[in-house]
């Protein structure tokens, strides 16, 4: 499979496309004057605590305040600031564990997070210690106190967006920091050790895992991340100094700056997608901007010398996304219908509450029996369904409607096929087995607002709803608001009624009996006019005299 990175910047905006066999796998796209907020560091003030939610919400500079659930918050963040001005100060070398702490504490076989495969800062199931984030072998679980007990108003706390703001919603915050490297995800607020399951080789995760246990230092867990499989010791290293002293640094602000304060900002999106998404598999990076390019080139070289020769510097006359097929399947992943090759096709309906994806056999007819074309729908649309979600980014909850089939052995093998190809996906993903109707229940994770969200905004005409009356509908509300405006008039005289063409085409020919009954009803006589600019409900109503 040959994958290509293709980044197009611009003064407005930065677009990444991810390309698998020039198919568009991956998109995201950062506004200028929007940067993204998942996984920038804040001092915070708590505005309110709310026991009967067991959550917080603090005011951390932004419009809307973030939102902090107890099971995000670690009151022990304050106790690394006496660690972090040593290391800053240069008396904490970074030196082996005592092993002993190393044994009690199970080391955690983790999977990989959903930004490529490499844990993004804060959004990383990977680097979230409550284990509800993530799967490992639990040990002792310590009793949680009510976050009224932890937290007061106008406290002064270091969190962490774990999550952009999404629709009405503020950010999601954490207190379980996670800082990323190239090599290696540093979470100051943990001890634990984990490891990327995308390193297979059981002598390479031993290998790194007693690199990363001599160089760590005394306070704080690491995440090896995918892209250390083959690093050296010296590089390792490396990674371990430069997280260590940038935490310091985060600490060191926030004992200087005041609340709702901005101590830390990700990478922008150019940056973030050569570390999460620019690994040896990809064969070629190319981005069309000279400044983007030279400090993309800045970075690989500094981090990742070994794949600079893969980066290049689109140069053509036609926009870099046109040359590569990307703006017609971007626009294709907005539409409500999604065709597939044989002929069938997919509805989406995203909603409030969930995402109804409707699958059918369209221009389809099989060539043998009714079982056999309604299974070929299916199995076709089970792929199209994992490439959608993850190039739309729909989250939450997601029901999809396959073709009703009568053998379970179908069903199983649908269900099975669905299974293996969401496994392709970094978002975490939970599914049911499909129904006797046909019906799969499953639960995409959420992080940011999905690609409908970030490139459309409702309608004006239609408020949002994707449907707007019909003509025969809006005539009859026009003839009954004339109604009301004749009712109040004096008998007789002429009513000059300002409408849209479209709608005085219609009254004049279909609705033109409704409207006789009105002038014999209150004895007016009603004068239609064509007004550009006027939507087909809205009208404009003047009296004149009858002899007019």
């Amino acid at each position: 499979m040959r994958r290509e990175l293709i980044i197009n910047a611009c003064a407005l905006e930065v677009r990444v496309a991810l390309l698998e066999d020039r198919v568009l796998t991956e998109f995201m796209v950062e506004r200028t004057a929007q940067r993204g907020l998942a996984g920038n560091i804040y001092k915070g003030r708590v505005m309110r605590v709310l026991p009967g939610m067991q959550a917080a919400f603090v005011d951390i500079g932004l419009e809307k305040a973030g939102f902090l659930h107890v099971s995000d918050f670690l009151d022990e963040v304050g106790a690394f600031g006496a660690l972090a001005r040593e290391m800053e100060e240069g008396e904490v070398e970074t030196e082996p564990v005592d092993t002993g702490e190393a044994e009690a504490e199970p080391v955690m076989d983790l999977v990989e997070s959903e930004n490529g495969g490499q844990a993004p800062l804060g959004t990383s199931e990977e680097a979230a210690p409550q284990g509800r984030h993530r799967k490992r072998r639990r040990g002792p679980r310590r009793s949680r106190l009510p976050i009224e007990q932890q937290l007061r108003r106008n406290q002064e706390i270091i969190v962490q967006v774990a999550k952009e703001p999404i629709g009405t919603k503020g950010s999601r915050l954490t207190s379980f920091i996670s800082l990323p490297g190239r090599h290696l995800v540093y979470m100051p607020t943990t001890n634990h050790l984990g490891m990327s399951r995308r390193i297979e080789s059981a002598e390479e995760r031993n290998r790194l895992r007693s690199i990363v246990s001599e160089v760590r230092p005394p306070q704080g867990g690491f995440i090896i991340r995918t892209a250390c499989e083959g690093v050296a010791k010296r590089e390792i290293q490396q990674d371990v100094t430069f997280l260590t002293r940038l935490w310091a640094d985060i600490v060191k602000r926030a004992e200087n700056q005041p609340p709702a304060t901005l101590l830390y900002a990700d990478l922008d999106l150019a940056l973030r997608a050569i570390r999460d998404l620019f690994s040896s598999d990809v064969e070629r990076l190319w981005c069309d901007h000279p400044a983007t390019h030279e400090r993309i080139a800045q970075f690989v070289q500094q981090y990742m010398p070994r794949l600079r020769s893969r980066v290049s510097l689109y140069e053509g006359q036609e926009p870099i996304f046109d040359h590569f097929g990307i703006e017609p399947q971007i626009e294709r992943a907005l539409e409500r219908k999604v065709w597939l090759k044989s002929g069938g096709y997919l509805v989406f309906d995203q909603a409030e509450a969930l995402t109804a994806i409707d699958v059918n056999t369209g221009r389809f007819v099989g060539k043998k029996n009714q079982e056999e074309t309604v299974l070929k729908t299916n199995l076709e649309a089970v792929d199209e369904v994992a490439n959608q979600l993850r190039l739309r980014n729909i989250g939450g909850i997601i029901i999809v409607d396959f073709i009703d089939m009568a053998k379970e052995s179908n069903r199983k093998r649908v269900s099975e096929a669905l299974s293996q190809a969401l496994r392709r996906d970094k978002a975490r993903t939970s599914m049911f087995k499909i129904s006797e109707l046909g019906l799969v229940q499953m639960t995409r994770k959420r992080t940011r607002e999905s690609l409908q969200a970030m490139l459309t905004e409702p309608c004006p005409r239609c408020e949002g709803r994707a449907v707007i009356k019909s003509m025969p509908t809006l005539a009859s509300e026009v003839l009954r608001g004339i109604q009301r405006d004749a009712s109040r008039r004096t008998h007789g005289g002429m009513l000059l009624v300002k409408l849209n063409p479209e709608m005085a085409r219609y009254l004049y020919g279909p609705g033109f009996k409704g409207l006789e009954e009105l002038e014999q009803r209150f004895d007016v006589k009603v004068v239609l006019k064509s007004k550009e600019g006027l939507e087909p409900g809205a009208f404009e109503i003047t009296q004149a005299p009858a002899a007019a």
